[in-house]
């Protein structure tokens, strides 16, 4: 199921120091295995150093994270990601993470505006990049449908 998230995570071990009073993994270490799909964007969507440095970035706008199976001490967490959709000023990445079994056990969404820094506030991205993010997206959507409700959403172009 996973082939569905074109952007394969870092495969993360439950450590003792990830889990909380409750006995599994606190939700502030599952955040920071989904904040890993940013590192793809980097590259194929193009934000990356020069880019940041010609005055534009990215700010999150909405998370919305879920879980439907714990992750307990020493368990294997295997993070995947993709671009769900894109407009001229916004971009939603989705991401799972499965155990050992290929079992979804929590969903994330972000929806993240394309930033003028000199302004900072939203503005367009240059018709390349627009173009190359698409791409992308049209790859991922060849991918076929997720098997969860994806519930935040922006207009498409």
């Amino acid at each position: 199921m996973n082939n569905l998230f074109p952007y394969v995570g870092k495969e993360v071990i439950v450590t003792q120091d990830m889990c909380d009073f409750n006995g599994h993994m606190n939700v502030n270490h599952i955040k920071a295995v989904f904040e890993q799909g940013w590192e793809f964007t980097s590259e194929d969507f193009g934000f990356n150093d020069e880019y940041l440095q010609s005055g534009f970035s990215s700010f999150t706008l909405e998370d919305n994270y879920r879980f439907q199976k714990e992750f307990l001490l020493g368990d294997k967490i295997f993070p995947a990601f993709r671009l769900w959709n894109v407009n001229t000023k916004l971009f939603h990445m989705i991401g799972a993470l499965f155990d050992k079994d290929g079992t979804i056990c929590a969903m994330y969404e972000t929806v993240e505006g394309h930033i003028d820094m000199s302004k900072r506030r939203m503005s367009p991205m240059d018709p390349e990049r627009l173009e190359r993010v698409l791409a992308i997206k049209k790859a991922h959507d060849a991918k076929g449908p997720v098997p969860y409700d994806v519930r935040l959403h922006i207009r498409d172009l």
